[in-house]
């Protein structure tokens, strides 16, 4: 009896193992690069023509690329198809629209930490027209989220 309980665990153990990692959220992602910004609960702050707006967000692992590599706000969504980033250092060239469907070209680049980052630049609201001063800044204020988070 005793070995028959064995022999089962032994054959059961590997299989219920697997299926354990199988149905693991597909969200999970590997630990991030060393020196990129890590998941956690952040503040960040937008400023175009001297208005700011500031937003804290919990990022979890599964979005701090999209975080980190699509920085939008509640107001504007944005993408980036130019993306460098690389030695603490970003460049990132894209465009941003808001819910009226209104959209303004977008350059940003500056230092990056785990824990922060600091990029300036600027908007373009129409074509042909100089880009006005733009910038975001963000600081992680704990590797843990409160309660209460809003996620991003």
């Amino acid at each position: 009896m005793k070995t028959r309980l064995i022999r089962t665990f032994a054959v059961a153990a590997p299989v219920v193992a697997g299926a354990l990692l199988l149905s693991a959220p597909s969200s999970a992602t590997p630990p991030q690069a060393e020196g990129q910004p890590q998941p956690g609960y952040w503040e960040y702050t937008t400023r175009v023509l001297g208005v700011s707006d500031t937003e804290q967000k919990c990022v979890r692992p599964s979005e701090i690329d999209r975080f980190f590599n699509g920085l939008s706000t509640r107001r504007w969504r944005c993408t980036y198809p130019v993306r460098q980033v690389g030695g603490g250092n970003a460049r990132f060239e894209g465009t941003c629209e808001d819910r009226k469907g209104r959209r303004v070209n977008v350059r940003l680049n500056g230092p990056y930490a785990t824990e922060s980052f600091r990029f300036s630049g600027g908007a373009q609201l129409a074509r042909g027209t100089p880009y006005i001063p733009a910038s975001i800044t963000a600081r992680r204020i704990s590797a843990q989220c409160p309660a209460n988070a809003e996620y991003f």
